[in-house]
């Protein structure tokens, strides 16, 4: 687990209460599923949806929760989220994942499909035993939908030279800040919080899931492969054109289009030469302005929380997304 963490005391113990479970829940009769399975959990991987769930949780009553059905919900949404990245990194042919090979790469792509869909299954599974009868598998089956929906809005939008800002929002709100909001709300409601806490929860967490899938596109061209632990403007070599690249195309379009119109044959250093156009027409500073933005509608309605143990860790790790290296 992460050693940022630390700075999280009220949360850190119930987040190394999930890590646990998560290794529990991928114990097979596989082997080397077992082992892949095992090295992703042992990667690093910031935990950050099963942390606001956390937070949001402490913001309900207490004497009402039940902690052993806050770490099962709290571990199927970490095990939801590191399915779609072992299935990502399979469409993507990504090589690394938080700093290690991906196990598409390191076991071939038929055992990271299984893997994510075991992963699936251990999500349901987890769901039947903490929200069977709730309203709340419906919740969590609407946010599988939207997520999907938005990795397909993506799909459907590669090498797409006028992508719109509002194309790219569509995607987003889907595929990042969809399981975000989600998180939010879940630990809103099964901490047993006010429906107003429980409403505020999902729109700050939307907005959190925004802002940090921007800054993650910001980092794909700003920061270095051992820093963000993947491959650097992986995206924009697949046609997946975020953020930064949208708004420094508006400001010279004429200046993108020969490397763009190569599609799938750009070639490594035109990416970078694309880098270096979208650094130099603003589009860097233009989508942190953006993400600011964004940011700062979630702690506007953070500030109009209750009074909680969780309510300034909570600003403390909204803004501490806006400063991030990885």
């Amino acid at each position: 687990m992460n050693d940022y963490w630390k700075e999280f005391p009220t949360i850190q113990q119930n987040l190394q209460d999930t890590c646990s479970l998560i290794e529990q829940q991928v114990k097979i009769r596989n082997k080397e599923i077992e082992t892949a399975l095992i090295d992703l959990t042992h990667s690093g991987g910031k935990l950050l949806r099963p942390a606001f769930f956390f937070l949001f949780s402490q913001m309900g009553d207490s004497s009402k929760q039940d902690q052993e059905q806050l770490i099962k919900i709290a571990a199927s949404l970490e095990i939801l989220h590191m399915a779609t990245l072992i299935h990502d990194d399979i469409i993507d042919d990504s090589t690394l994942r938080r700093g290690i090979v991906t196990i598409q790469s390191k076991y071939g792509k038929d055992v990271a499909v299984y893997t994510g869909d075991l992963l699936f299954t251990e999500f349901f599974q987890l769901l039947s035993e903490t929200m069977n009868g709730s309203s709340f598998l419906k919740t969590n089956a609407n946010a599988m939908k939207r997520l999907l929906l938005g990795e397909l809005d993506q799909m459907h939008t590669r090498y797409k030279k006028d992508m719109s800002v509002s194309d790219y929002l569509r995607s987003v709100n889907g595929k990042t800040a969809e399981l975000f909001s989600l998180s939010c709300l879940e630990g809103a409601h099964f901490g047993h919080a006010s429906k107003q806490v429980q409403r505020l929860a999902r729109r700050i967490g939307r907005n959190i899931g925004i802002a940090f899938q921007v800054y993650d596109d910001i980092l794909d061209y700003t920061a270095d492969t051992t820093t963000l632990k993947k491959p650097v403007l992986e995206d924009l070599a697949q046609g997946v054109y975020t953020l930064p690249l949208i708004l420094a195309i508006k400001q010279a379009p004429e200046r993108f289009q020969p490397y763009l119109d190569k599609k799938e044959k750009i070639t490594a250093e035109e990416t970078l030469a694309v880098a270096e156009l979208v650094l130099e027409l603003g589009g860097i500073d233009e989508a942190k302005y953006f993400a600011l933005k964004v940011t700062q509608k979630a702690l506007t309605d953070i500030d109009t929380l209750p009074e909680s143990v969780g309510k300034r860790q909570l600003e403390k790790l909204t803004e501490l997304l806006l400063s991030r290296s990885f």
